[in-house]
């Protein structure tokens, strides 16, 4: 099963047992749903409650972004796979601050890792990326020390600005980060990035949906008003291997160039060919597989988010210790 995209506006409607899809040149295309896992729609699209009612018994999540490519909600099916015991065990841990740190520091622990793993590459490249590797290791090194949580994500916050910068020394000289700019970003890079981490934090959302934790519990971000916060700890792990990886990989390959982005607005955002040049990458490196030693096989990135959620389930249920993804 696999997510799928819709870029351009129209209508989205139920026709029997599949989804159509309507252009406003009123073309029909039909999706069989046995094939999807996700939706998620970028262009402007009408669509009425049969359509949600039917998602709704298919489990299927909708996820939505705005015109600039940033994520803005998601249709979040109703719960299948609720368990009480778990959304008490996982409020038990928010709550108790050594079991929350500890989860957070793993996240933490984890996603700088990976970060490493991916400039320990491009040194391997003969890049000049040793003096980001030092810094980022020297902060690591603070990680099990921290005792709060602003602590930790200001070590973290840290480390990954010093990734960031490290950007300019391995891709394109066009794409430079110079710095990472959000609300809007400033350029074609921080515009990849933002972009990609909007799709990280919706796909990350529909795996969670397919476990039995809450969403809205998180232990390194602090849960808040209208966010699934526990997307956004599960991504840090991730981001570097499946954003990042893809973003080098259209950048280095000269897939993307200016013709891929929109700088006429405040701010500089992907169009729609950047944004399919990007999502197909970004799907491609989703179904690619890593060996992974516990299960003894190959599985893919998609399947690793969920195997993740599950990991999280062990930990808060059974008492089987967490620890966050490693890439080799």
């Amino acid at each position: 099963m696999n997510d799928y995209y819709i870029f351009q506006g129209g209508r989205i409607k139920r026709t029997q047992n599949t989804i159509q899809i309507i252009s406003k040149d009123d073309e029909k295309k039909s999706i069989p749903v046995m094939n999807i896992r996700a939706l998620h729609v970028f262009g402007q699209c009408d669509f009425n409650s049969a359509l949600i009612v039917f998602l709704n018994t298919k489990g299927i999540a909708i996820h939505f972004y705005n015109y600039y490519g940033n994520y803005a909600g998601s249709y979040y099916p109703r719960e299948k796979m609720l368990s009480g015991l778990v959304t008490v065990k996982q409020v038990q841990h928010y709550l108790d601050q050594q079991k929350r740190m500890h989860l957070a520091s793993e996240f933490v622990l984890a996603a700088t890792h990976n970060m490493l793993a991916n400039l320990r590459y491009y040194k391997s490249k003969k890049k000049n990326v040793e003096k980001f590797i030092d810094k980022i290791q020297a902060l690591q090194q603070h990680i099990p020390k921290c005792k709060k949580i602003d602590e930790l994500m200001g070590v973290e916050g840290n480390c990954r600005s010093l990734y960031y910068e490290s950007f300019d020394v391995f891709l394109r000289s066009s794409f430079r980060m110079e710095k990472r700019t959000k609300m809007p970003p400033e350029n074609m890079l921080n515009s990849l990035i933002s972009f990609g981490n909007s799709m990280m934090y919706g796909n990350v959302l529909t795996e969670i949906y397919h476990s039995q934790l809450d969403p809205t519990v998180s232990f390194l971000h602090e849960p808040g008003y209208r966010r699934f916060s526990l997307s956004l700890d599960v991504a840090e792990v991730f981001k570097p291997i499946i954003v990042d990886k893809t973003i080098f990989k259209v950048v280095n390959g000269k897939m993307l160039d200016h013709a891929g982005f929109d700088d006429s607005l405040n701010g500089c955002y992907l169009n729609e060919k950047g944004r399919k040049i990007f999502v197909k990458e970004y799907d491609q490196k989703l179904d690619s597989t890593v060996y992974v030693a516990s299960l003894k096989k190959n599985i893919s990135y998609r399947r690793l988010l969920r195997l993740e959620c599950h990991k999280i389930v062990k930990h808060i249920v059974e008492d089987v210790h967490y620890a966050g993804f490693r890439q080799k």
